[in-house]
């Protein structure tokens, strides 16, 4: 074995010039390279808790710590147990290498209602609007309800929505208020059966129940009244 000694503190290696490198080599080749711009490449780098310092970029590096940036992580670079398919989705799996691995989106778990559909055991709640306040032009948010309890404190007006999906069904009860005789008027996207309109309960404090079904984009259509519930 040759060794390299220096009698002082540093030993000095100088690759003065660029493309003038120092190379580090075994017996099987190159194993590593100190460019003359300051750059070591190598292999490994082996080190009984040793770290790297002065990174830049993606990883940083400080004594004792190398940290990798945010959102650069892909999942070429995941410990993964297995390679993906198309349409698996990852889980956690304790006994997996690295934790995580690829799997089928389970059809068989009980709290899913598959795609190809099956037996709900429980009751199915749609979104009502309950308003207790409609007076003017009004308009019906079909996104976020399927069904409307409207309480009417002056003549209404029902305005062409645009949130309607065809096949959309449900019921619009409309409530009269203390005063009652508060009529309900509609805009051209709403159809009553020989486009007779609307003529509601006028007693105070009635109740009566129109359906409806959305046949077609801007075509709502609404059921005869179903009159003075009690």
């Amino acid at each position: 074995m040759s060794t390299l000694k220096s009698s002082s503190t540093d030993l000095t290696l100088n690759a003065d010039g660029v493309g003038n490198d120092i190379i580090f080599q075994s017996n099987a080749g190159e194993v590593g390279k100190l460019t003359a711009e300051g750059v070591l490449t190598a292999t490994s780098f082996v080190g009984s808790a040793a770290t790297l310092t002065g990174l830049a970029g993606e990883v940083t590096g400080t004594a004792g710590a190398n940290t990798i940036a945010a959102n650069v992580v892909d999942e070429a670079n995941l410990k993964v147990s297995n390679s993906p398919t198309n349409g698996y989705v990852l889980t956690a799996q304790s006994g997996a290498s690295g934790g995580l691995t690829w799997a089928a989106d389970s059809t068989t778990d009980s709290t899913k209602l598959p795609l190809a559909g099956g037996t709900l055991s429980g009751a199915v709640m749609t979104s009502t609007d309950t308003d207790t306040s409609n007076t003017g032009s009004v308009t019906l948010n079909f996104s976020t309800n399927q069904n409307f309890v409207l309480t009417l404190t002056g003549n209404v007006t029902l305005a062409n929505p645009s949130t309607e999906a065809i096949g959309q069904s449900g019921f619009i009860a409309f409530i009269q208020d203390g005063t009652g005789s508060r009529t309900v008027a509609l805009g051209t996207d709403y159809e009553t059966p020989a486009a007779a309109g609307l003529t509601l309960t006028s007693t105070a404090g009635a109740t009566d129940l129109v359906p409806y079904l959305v046949i077609a984009s801007n075509r709502i259509l609404l059921g005869a009244p179903q009159l003075a519930f009690a």
